[in-house]
């Protein structure tokens, strides 16, 4: 059995590498987060010249015609260097259901310039009254062809700037519409909110918001299980997001403690410090093992429910403790801001907060083992 990456895959991640190592450098870093977005869009470009923001856009639409392992791999490089770029929201939430989901005229119209930067995606699946993203507040009423939206969605990256954002609505009888809304829509209104990481999202307020048949991405009779193929695979990136960036924390910190002395010897010498490392390295390969368990499986399309909750829960609890390893074992310096430690503890625990923290996870799991 083969438990190991493809040659494309691998060539996946060297490119992303290549490219993050080179643009994502520690002292460039502020800049862009003076900007409010996070976004750095000359990275941007060179990805988009390289063709990874395609990595999972087929080919017949000027993508890579690869799918979720190598959209995930592509979003663990973007963790290992808290890379300012939206591949999150932009391939994965946005682009991602439009390939699957899509009608053929939907799949020309946006995603050919998603795969070259042109254009901007984005999805809205958390709401402050919903803890269920499957069962959203949200409502969708029906108007002709299309539907009238109202509601209220929280910490929608890019939402102002994307040319469509994926909005889920439940119906009055119980089912679920996937609407593609413009931001520029009538009754579209934007509030901005600062995320764990310092970036800014939005509150993205709707209020009798109308979309035309041609920007429904699923209707009523599918939206639903729609609607839990985005979930699943917005889980799958954010538990390879955290992957990289609790790797990267705790190869930085094995770094450190390997040169910083104390009463005459490096700190990795002490057997205090040892444990708690070694503690964080069993948690990163506990993160590493299960979140490629559920990615494969979601490619090979297997069921992937309790793996993708065993993934989400070591990602949130395993790398909660391993980034807080890495700030306890760096001493003062690492909550210093001009040392780059500190971004991976707040990317961190942005991922653990969103979709679900470990302790939702390890229920979600409980109830299918009780259930049989």
């Amino acid at each position: 059995m083969e438990f190991g990456f493809t040659s494309e895959q691998d060539d996946v991640r060297t490119a992303a590498e290549k490219i993050f190592a080179d643009l994502c450098k520690p002292e460039l870093l502020p800049d862009c987060e003076r900007a409010l977005e996070h976004f750095d869009r000359e990275l941007w470009k060179e990805l988009a010249r390289a063709g990874l923001l395609g990595v999972a856009i087929p080919e017949s639409h000027g993508g890579m015609g690869f799918g979720i392992a190598e959209l995930a791999i592509l979003l663990e490089q973007a963790g290992r260097y808290v890379a300012p770029v939206p591949l999150f929201p932009v391939l994965l939430l946005g682009a991602l259901p439009v390939v699957q989901f899509g009608s053929a005229s939907q799949k020309d119209r946006w995603l050919p310039d998603v795969a070259t930067g042109k254009t901007l995606l984005t999805g809205a699946i958390a709401e402050s009254d919903s803890r269920d993203a499957e069962k959203p507040s949200t409502r969708a009423r029906a108007d002709g062809d299309g539907f009238v939206l109202d509601g209220v969605k929280i910490c929608v990256p890019m939402a102002k700037t994307a040319a469509r954002i994926l909005v889920p609505a439940s119906t009055a009888g119980g089912q679920v519409v996937l609407a593609l809304v413009s931001p520029e829509a009538d009754g579209v209104s934007f509030e901005a909110q600062e995320l764990t990481t310092g970036e800014i999202a939005y509150r993205v307020a709707l209020s009798a918001v109308k979309v035309s048949a041609d920007d429904v991405l699923v209707g009523p009779d599918g939206g639903a299980a729609a609607l839990a193929w985005i979930v699943d695979h917005a889980i799958a990136g954010l538990c390879a997001m955290e992957l990289g960036a609790a790797e990267r924390a705790l190869r930085m910190t094995a770094k450190y403690t390997s040169e910083r002395k104390q009463f005459g010897k490096v700190i990795a010498t002490f057997q205090a410090v040892a444990q708690r490392a070694a503690d964080a390295y069993i948690d990163v390969e506990a993160i590493r093992l299960t979140t490629w368990q559920a990615v494969w499986r979601l490619a090979e399309k297997l069921p992937a429910r309790r793996e993708l909750s065993i993934a989400k829960y070591w990602a949130s609890e395993g790398g909660h403790r391993a980034c807080y390893a890495a700030q306890h074992l760096h001493g003062g310096i690492g909550v210093d801001k001009d040392y780059p430690l500190h971004r991976y503890y707040l990317l961190s625990k942005r991922i653990e907060l969103t979709l679900g923290g470990a302790q939702e996870h390890l229920a979600r799991v409980g109830a299918m083992l009780a259930a049989g």
